[in-house]
């Protein structure tokens, strides 16, 4: 059944949310949803479709087209072309995500600030939070710091079998081997742990992950053990991830060798690592700074709502 309340608030924040990034001198842009690639993550799932079964051919065509897990790499793309500071608000699609905080379409709300870095794109995502979430301040607290006083472990110092010991303590029914990965292990941790402590009563900034952990983000300048991400809860949801961004192509081209590596070991088909992105960082990008932020959660928490699906006129198990 489709809530007209919140109908009405999700038609009001997006008005906000536009008006705000306008405020700030960004322009909107419309990447695609379909795409001849995509982010190489190790664990999201993207939804491909053949070119047949699109309907369509030609010699500029891909065998396979990708509905995309975020507007990133074509709003990259952009960015290299010589586009200012952007922003998308538009659908995303995931495959295997559907729960209490997930849907496998989604709105994202993704940004990229042109000479913009960490700090700024802290400051950006607490300015625009704030008042959607009714907020006087947002706190911030390093992950290093969040972890010793949520789960008693020195993320940065603590030895791989100490973490993968206390993974195994927190997920009894999994089956965790001698030499599992301590990434994963510190995945584990954070998800199970640390951050259902996290921004109980005000959002909080997670700062200053551990460099294994930099997803697409620069070494900290502040600390050569951490990358220069943050990300922000609210309540124990995850609501963004932002990053100073990586503008080494070969730096990128690296991580994504990794995360295939991942993908294999969970049973997950490896992708291409030389991505449209890959050739545009070639080409150049601009210093910036991006931050992605899950609409759909923001709203949820803004109404106080109990899932996600409340706030989707029309949910995937309803579409």
């Amino acid at each position: 059944m489709i809530n007209l309340k919140h109908l009405v608030a999700r038609s009001e924040t997006l008005r906000r949310t536009r008006q705000f990034f306008d405020s700030h001198g960004f322009y909107e842009v419309q990447p695609p949803c379909l795409s001849r690639d995509c982010v190489v993550d190790a664990y999201l799932d993207p939804i491909s479709i053949s070119v047949e079964r699109l309907g369509v051919a030609g010699p500029k065509l891909a065998p396979e087209y990708f509905l995309q897990t975020s507007p990133e790499s074509a709003m990259k793309r952009m960015l290299a072309a010589g586009a200012p500071s952007i922003y998308s608000l538009g659908p995303v699609f995931r495959g295997a995500e559907l729960g209490r905080n997930h849907n496998l379409e989604f709105t994202m709300l993704e940004w990229y600030e042109v000479g913009g870095d960490y700090e700024s794109a802290m400051r950006l995502t607490a300015d625009y939070v704030r008042p959607i979430l009714n907020c006087e301040r947002i706190d911030r607290m390093s992950y290093q710091a969040a972890f010793l006083q949520t789960a008693g472990i020195d993320p940065l110092e603590a030895s791989d079998a100490d973490v993968v010991e206390l993974a195994r303590e927190l997920m009894p029914g999994m089956s965790l081997a001698d030499d599992a990965d301590r990434d994963d292990c510190l995945d584990l941790i954070l998800s199970e742990k640390v951050s259902p402590a996290l921004g109980t009563e005000r959002p909080v900034l997670l700062t200053d992950y551990p460099l294994a952990q930099a997803a697409l983000a620069k070494t900290s300048p502040a600390d050569s053990r951490c990358a220069a991400r943050f990300e922000l809860f609210y309540q124990g949801v995850e609501l963004a991830n932002g990053y100073d961004e990586l503008l080494d192509a070969a730096e990128l081209e690296t991580r994504y060798q990794d995360n295939n590596r991942k993908r294999a070991a969970s049973g997950r088909e490896p992708l291409s690592c030389r991505t449209t992105l890959i050739e545009a960082m070639h080409v150049g990008m601009p210093r910036c700074s991006g931050v992605a932020l899950g609409f759909d959660r923001l709203l949820m928490l803004s109404v106080k709502a109990s899932e996600l699906s409340e706030v989707i006129p029309l949910p995937f198990d309803q579409a």
